[in-house]
């Protein structure tokens, strides 16, 4: 009996945002990319030197469709909403600390955002990304995902099987690559968090 197996995923966090570089938590809100981000979204094109992929997805909001525009992936781009960063709701564009001022020992893994997307429903949008990717692309091609912290964080634990909470342990830096595979038939982590 063969092994299952699907694309690699190449996962690409969006440049550096003002909101970003504060620390605050950036949800739906749409941030454009700062002169950092720019540049560094500039240096993800570099780093990626033209690779082909069989699919590209992206986030609708502008600092994820600007990173992959300046990586050279825009002609090729489909936006998928379920890519979107988490609904951070009443707690949009606070930082952790101002939370934990109201809600002490707060994190987003455990803590909840009250008027926002619960974990449960990032973690469905993020299993609808990944059977979409294992159900339609080519087994040995690979599929680029230009999207948010957060929301690529879930992916990955999704990915490798664990529950969305696990996403905590996969800290994800701006404009960075990161590549998600195989080892036989198991979903592995091959790259992560590489500039």
């Amino acid at each position: 009996m063969s092994a299952i197996r699907g694309p690699d995923v190449w996962v690409l966090r969006h440049g550096a945002t003002p909101w970003a570089a504060a620390g605050r938590h950036t949800g739906r809100t749409d941030v454009a990319l700062d002169a950092q981000g720019r540049a560094e979204a500039e240096a993800l094109g570099r780093l990626l030197d033209g690779r082909r992929f069989d699919q590209v997805l992206v986030s609708p909001l502008s600092r994820a469709r600007t990173t992959c525009e300046l990586a050279g992936y825009a002609s090729q781009a489909e936006v998928c909403d379920d890519l979107l960063e988490w609904d951070y709701g009443d707690y949009e564009g606070l930082t952790t600390e101002e939370i934990r001022g109201q809600v002490p020992g707060w994190t987003i893994w455990t803590g909840g955002c009250p008027g926002g997307e619960t974990i449960d429903q990032v973690s469905a949008r993020a299993d609808r990304v990944i059977a979409r990717l294992l159900g339609h692309a080519p087994v040995d091609g690979a599929v680029a995902l230009f999207a948010h912290g957060h929301i690529l964080r879930v992916l990955t634990a999704r990915w490798c099987r664990l529950s969305p909470e696990d996403g905590r342990c996969f800290s994800l830096d701006t404009a960075t690559l990161s590549i998600l595979g195989w080892e036989h038939e198991y979903p592995t982590v091959r790259r992560w968090n590489s500039h």
